[in-house]
């Protein structure tokens, strides 16, 4: 008998995840729901998690090193995410 890993819906996305601001600034890298780990083309480091909601979208929080956030949601078909400064960041999750 052939035992399949089962996927759980509920879990959250995980992969390598890319996101561009209007600026063509851009953050990109691995992770997990749990821990999210990009990186800015200047070389700072952002951290983040992921965090499935009751109507099935998805909040992404993120932090970098110099003190900046990021944070947003997805429903499924892509990732839009609003820093301190007001500015839109848009992305995916491959």
């Amino acid at each position: 008998m052939i035992y399949r890993k089962r996927r759980n819906k509920l879990g959250t996305p995980g992969g390598f995840f890319h996101f561009q601001d209007g600026m063509s600034r851009s953050v990109s890298g691995p992770g997990d729901g749990d821990y999210i780990h990009l990186r800015d083309e200047f070389g700072n480091e952002w951290r983040g998690v992921a965090e499935r909601q009751s109507d099935d979208t998805i909040r992404y929080r993120f932090r970098s090193s110099n003190g900046d956030f990021i944070s947003g949601v997805s429903d499924g078909y892509g990732v839009i995410l609003r820093d301190q400064k007001g500015n839109t960041w848009r992305g995916f999750v491959d």
